[in-house]
């Protein structure tokens, strides 16, 4: 089995490799190729959490030796290392607990002559022989140890989920203490990728459809939920479950203008997975993102664009955003000098849909797109700009005389033509082309 997972695993990479090979080396890439590399990536980060997942599952098959287990982890040791005091530790957990300020050994609790670390050579090939004997491949050892989890460490967060269940002064207390928790210490994050019960008693004082009482407790288990969002192996297991992506809408619906901004986050760092950005769109949590992104909060605008974004990297997102009337909520925030390097490149993802197009058309925006290349000082938002003309120039012969008006006028065109990068010089070319090819056209209605 672990033969096919590592062939599967290096097809996947040698996929992976063709696919950026020809976005990075050309211009022409398309947003299917776009599409294909982020599924393969996806595909790769999932095959990596499975195998992560198996090691602990057969290791539960066996019983593990005392002496290779680490005293402070309790967990299978795979860099042993000798303290000062002669006592063998996991060094990721050891040197967690020196960077802590500790001076001393946590068994023995003897004063350290020295904080030097030293290889358990005869040990860690001892755990080797054993893994080997019992057809375990042992993991590479944890260089992060932000991501070491001790059972103090759990021991703390399951009294905190469990006051989650007791009077609402106690929910208020523990959502407060886990909002921080989940902020300065990466470790937490991990524990919960490993159980949904862990996230159930996280959101359980909240009920999905209704808007929440307390808001100051809403506030703070959303933000939990972000906190544990930026963890990769907890991206599949949240995005997977109805009930957080229930709330998560709630929260953009209801919540306090910061809930509703960190909803939206969550919602960004839990799209970062193809498969979740499906989930998310079925689940209508568009619509209320363009609300917010609608209302222009400052705090909130930012949030609300690069989650839109994300979503509308699949293709199936892009007609559900479109149909929600996020062209006319977009041209308004641009028109109005907001975030447009952000919603300029939304609104070149949206271009590829023939609706999307035709509101664009008869919003206004060729005016607006021109204008903005002319003004704008990023070479991104220029090219997003003249490909988005150039979609709608070929899709609705009536522009072309209002553009032909502008470049007589401006030269706003031809001047990027030569000096834009070279998707953008190609795109202006293609209009100018168009045009020229067609010097008595009369604008008709």
């Amino acid at each position: 089995m672990a033969k096919k997972e590592g062939g599967d695993a290096s097809e996947l990479k040698h996929k992976l490799l063709g696919l950026v090979k020809i976005i990075v080396d050309g211009d022409d890439y398309t947003v299917q190729t776009t599409d294909e590399a982020i599924a393969t990536l996806s595909a790769l980060k999932d095959l990596k959490y499975r195998n992560r997942r198996s090691f602990s599952d057969k290791l539960e098959d066996f019983p593990l030796p005392p002496q290779f287990r680490c005293p402070i982890s309790t967990q299978l040791m795979t860099d042993p290392v000798i303290l000062s005091t002669g006592q063998t530790y996991d060094r990721p957990f050891i040197q967690r607990w020196l960077n802590e300020g500790h001076r001393t050994c946590p068994q023995t609790q003897q004063v350290l002559s020295h904080s030097i670390l030293t290889p358990n050579y005869l040990v860690r090939d001892m755990i080797a022989q054993w893994c080997r004997d019992h057809g375990i491949e042992l993991p590479e050892p944890v260089r992060d140890i932000d991501e070491v989890v001790t059972d103090a460490d759990r021991g703390h967060l399951n009294s905190l989920l469990h006051k989650l269940s007791l009077s609402l002064s106690d929910q208020k207390e523990a959502a407060k203490e886990l909002r921080l928790l989940t902020k300065r210490m990466p470790s937490c994050r991990t524990i919960f990728g490993e159980s949904s019960d862990l996230i159930t008693q996280l959101l359980s004082p909240l009920s999905p459809g209704r808007a929440c009482a307390h808001p100051d407790l809403q506030e703070d288990l959303i933000t939990t939920v972000l906190n544990l969002s930026i963890h990769d192996d907890n991206k599949k297991v949240f995005g997977e479950d109805p009930t957080v992506i229930s709330l998560l809408i709630d929260a953009l619906k209801s919540g306090t203008i910061q809930t509703r901004s960190n909803a939206a986050a969550a919602i960004f760092t839990l799209s970062a997975l193809d498969s979740n950005k499906h989930i998310i769109g079925k689940s209508g949590a568009i619509k209320h993102l363009l609300n917010l992104l609608d209302e222009g909060h400052p705090l909130a605008v930012k949030d609300a664009a690069s989650a839109i974004f994300n979503l509308c990297l699949v293709h199936e997102n892009k007609g559900r955003t479109v149909r929600e009337g996020a062209v006319q909520v977009i041209l308004n925030k641009i028109m109005d000098q907001i975030l447009v390097d952000e919603l300029l490149a939304i609104l070149a993802l949206l271009s590829c849909h023939p609706r999307a197009v035709e509101e664009m058309g008869n919003l206004g925006a060729v005016p607006l797109l021109l204008c903005a290349i002319r003004d704008s000082t990023s070479e991104r938002s220029k090219e997003n700009c003249v490909a988005i003309l150039y979609t709608i120039c070929y899709s609705d012969r009536t522009k072309w005389k209002e553009i032909r008006e502008e470049e007589k006028a401006n030269g706003t065109l031809s001047k990027l033509a030569e000096c834009g990068t070279s998707r953008a010089k190609r795109k202006a070319n293609g209009i100018l082309e168009r045009l020229n090819r067609s010097p008595s056209l009369t604008h008709t209605a």
